[in-house]
């Protein structure tokens, strides 16, 4: 496979995560989460616009109704990047004042998701997995995530996958999924990445039904086929990935968030904390569900 990985935006993040490619604007959604930025990448003018929230911003989805759904320090919020107006949905650790939100993503019917994680090294484990429904109630389907990640669905919904990416866990899970009802199985253990260089972070799944892990601290992305097996393995040009999407107009494009916090300067990953895309992979991947809700 030959692939080419090229820096996108100018724009050096301490903390880049979550991109959501938008299908109908052709743009790519980002954020930088401990500066407490999102971030609008144009492809076809090379622009990249900022939108301060001014506190942490974890992840993000792109609202039917129009504008974004954030997921953040203090919860779930509807945003319109247009008008600046922000309106808070739900609070549901407003009892855990350390946490904050991290990864999320919808799933095939629009319920968006998102996983939290304690910022100080709390002793237990203090992160869960909620899903923001349609109706705008908020629901925790389950708890004991020190770094709660790698939220993503399998194309037709079936299957859901997340990870926790601390040191002593860094295992990815996956469980049967009830589209209909929003509802989890059965977890079981999809791939434990002690056996790769790097932590799982966020992930994403392509057209094949494979899925992608950004391996924080890793220097590389793996794509895993559904039996858990590494397929591809891309080096990428920075140590710390942190997660991938698939976007451009025919989805063959894979963008990837890094971290550059405590690298800047380093000689030997000048682009830490850049937007990356990746060509040349030859897959595809499919079309982000927008929060219905």
């Amino acid at each position: 496979m030959t692939y080419e990985i090229v820096c996108v935006s100018s724009v050096r993040s301490d903390l880049g995560e979550g991109p959501v490619w938008d299908d109908r604007d052709r743009c790519l959604w980002w954020v930088d989460i401990t500066a407490g930025l999102i971030h609008r990448y144009d492809p076809g003018t090379d622009t990249d616009d900022s939108f301060v929230w001014g506190e942490p911003v974890g992840c993000l989805a792109v609202r039917e109704a129009g504008g974004l759904v954030l997921a953040t320090k203090s919860g779930f919020w509807f945003f319109d990047p247009q008008t600046g107006d922000r309106d808070l949905i739900a609070d549901p650790e407003a009892h855990l004042p350390e946490n904050r939100f991290n990864d999320g993503t919808t799933d095939p019917l629009g319920r968006f998701w998102a996983g939290s994680m304690n910022t100080q090294g709390a002793a237990d484990p203090a992160g869960s997995l909620y899903s923001l429904e349609r109706d705008l109630s908020v629901r925790c389907w389950k708890s004991g995530f020190r770094t709660a990640n790698g939220l993503a669905f399998s194309p037709d919904g079936s299957r859901m996958y997340y990870s926790d990416s601390y040191p002593s866990v860094r295992t990815i899970w996956c469980c049967d999924y009830d589209v209909g009802t929003g509802m989890p199985g059965k977890e079981r253990v999809f791939f434990d990445t002690r056996s790769v260089a790097g932590r799982p972070d966020g992930g994403t799944v392509d057209a094949d039904g494979c899925y992608w892990q950004a391996g924080v601290s890793g220097w590389e992305l793996y794509r895993l086929s559904p039996d858990g097996s590494v397929v591809t393995v891309v080096e990428m040009p920075v140590e710390k990935p942190t997660k991938a999407a698939f976007g451009g107009a025919d989805l063959d494009i894979l963008f990837v968030t890094s971290i550059g916090a405590g690298l800047e300067g380093s000689p030997a990953q000048p682009d830490a904390g850049r937007l990356f895309a990746i060509t040349g992979l030859g897959v595809r991947g499919v079309p982000q569900a927008r929060f219905s809700g």
